[in-house]
């Protein structure tokens, strides 16, 4: 009987298909792209539990275990790059991931359309720039000869240096980081607003409720489950996303590696700055990605337990 059902379902997924084979042919590059880009190199994982034999390649490199997990814990440059990773990121989420739904509830807020617009356009635009250039505009602003020490010693001021003072380095990598990426966050939060009923908001207006108590009983609630899902992603990408190799790289020199080394440039400069094992730079990626997903079970775990749908 068991048998007979699975021979039906194989024959009306298979005729489901068929129906729908135009579709299936459009998803087709997408997979093809995937398998190939995403899921096709992830053998090189192995490469973690071996030494890399440049003749041999992967495949014909000799196996050494947990070798290189064991010089992991042993490494003080991967420790001092371990700890900036999660302060940066850590930062990052606390400052950076509110600014986008305060900005989105502020530009709701607007009541022409014109000026929705406008400021969506202006602070969406830095995000069009690359962190190449950006770094470069950053690096003669803040220069000796720059901008800002030239306006600070007009008013009696010592020059600043930020990109080469420990002190500064990190404040700069938080603030450079919301100026570019606050408008463009903010979008998928504006879309969540703009698709609350404004009837809703009517109606609250009739019975007295200021715009605070708008804010809270309706605007809130229609965006909290946006806000839950991109806290998840947050979370999961904060070794990645949060300390972001592109940014750092083209920011940071010598005299900051203390305070700004993180994981991704650690991973760079050893591998190819050194010439370092690509076996073990490999198992520092996998323990990166292995933490990544447990960050993401553990969000998703919270917040279905306060009642929100999570990814899964």
């Amino acid at each position: 009987m068991q048998s007979g059902e699975k021979v039906r379902t194989s024959r009306n997924l298979w005729k489901t298909m068929l129906q729908h084979k135009y579709f299936y042919l459009m998803v087709l590059p997408v997979l093809i792209w995937y398998a190939l880009f995403a899921y096709g190199p992830m053998y090189g994982v192995t490469l973690a539990f071996k030494t890399f034999d440049y003749s041999g390649g992967i495949w014909g490199s000799p196996w050494i275990g947990f070798e290189h997990f064991q010089k992991l814990w042993s490494d003080a440059d991967f420790h001092t790059a371990f700890k900036n990773t999660i302060i940066i990121s850590l930062m990052k989420l606390l400052i950076n991931f509110p600014m986008p739904i305060i900005l989105a509830i502020l530009i709701n807020e607007f009541s022409r359309k014109t000026a929705k617009r406008f400021f969506q356009t202006v602070l969406t635009f830095p995000h069009f720039i690359s962190w190449v250039v950006l770094a470069g505009i950053i690096t003669i602003i803040l220069s000796r000869d720059g901008v800002v020490n030239q306006v600070l010693m007009v008013f009696g001021f010592d020059p600043i240096s930020p990109l080469t003072d420990s002190d500064s380095f990190r404040p700069l990598l938080y603030f450079t980081h919301m100026w570019r990426e606050v408008g463009w966050d903010s979008i998928i939060y504006l879309a969540a607003l703009a698709g609350i009923n404004p009837e809703l908001y009517e109606a609250a207006e009739m019975d007295g409720a200021n715009r605070f108590k708008r804010l809270l009983h309706i605007a809130w609630p229609g965006m909290k489950s946006t806000v839950a899902i991109l806290l998840i992603l947050h979370v999961g990408q904060m070794l990645t996303q949060g300390a972001s190799f592109v940014q750092i790289f083209n920011l940071y020199s010598s005299p900051v590696y203390g305070v700004a080394d993180v994981v991704d440039t650690y991973i760079y400069r050893t591998s190819f700055q050194v010439g370092g094992d690509f076996g073990y730079m490999t198992a520092v990626g996998l323990i990166k990605s292995v933490i990544s997903l447990v960050l993401l079970v553990v969000a998703n775990t919270i917040v279905k337990r306060m009642g929100e749908e999570g990814l899964y």
